[in-house]
């Protein structure tokens, strides 16, 4: 983790200066700080652009009752790609232009989308959880299977159905229960 953080933070912000001198000292500096707000404001038009079509089709799936995990994928890619135009150097917008590039982008989000477990569970409950050493849910386990941890505690949950005639039911029950110890006292 170590050599992410020091490459993002101390490495990527020394490269964009080097280049941003070397370009300031072709064309100018006015002409390069016309050029980063010219890239920042050209891309936020293609993110919201494309991030209206992301959530158009996701929306789209979750219509169908599919899970939108592909489209939720290349949305946050999109997301990261308006950061990296927002954020002043030329580096950052030239990766951020090729993460809008559809046929770069989509093999990126699958590759997202490998690194995560989809499950659809019974009674059309739906999860998803990383592929991580020690995470909360290991691959391929049912996450209503009654499991200790290291630790020995247990971990246990309920569920209940949400549907208006089902919530109706509960109130009815509720209500009678209270009637009955009402009527008690």
């Amino acid at each position: 983790m170590f050599p992410v953080i020091f490459l993002l933070f101390i490495v990527m912000p020394l490269l964009e200066i080097f280049v941003l001198i070397q370009v300031g000292s072709v064309i100018g500096g006015l002409n390069t700080v016309l050029v980063l707000v010219v890239t920042a404001v050209i891309g936020a038009a293609l993110v919201r652009g494309q991030g209206m079509q992301a959530w158009q089709q996701a929306q789209q799936r979750m219509a169908l009752g599919e899970m939108p995990g592909l489209q939720l994928a290349e949305g946050i890619l999109i997301f990261v790609s308006g950061l990296m135009f927002v954020t002043p150097g030329l580096i950052t917008d030239l990766f951020a232009i090729l993460l809008l590039i559809p046929f770069i982008r989509r093999p990126l989000a699958q590759k997202i989308m490998a690194r995560m477990q989809v499950q659809v569970n019974t009674g059309g409950f739906q999860s998803f959880g990383f592929h991580t050493k020690g995470g909360f849910q290991r691959p391929g386990q049912n996450p209503f299977e009654h499991r200790n941890d290291e630790s020995g505690r247990t971990f246990e949950a309920d569920s209940f159905d949400v549907s208006d005639s089902a919530e109706k039911e509960r109130r009815r029950r509720l209500e009678n229960e209270a009637d009955e110890n009402h009527k008690k006292d």
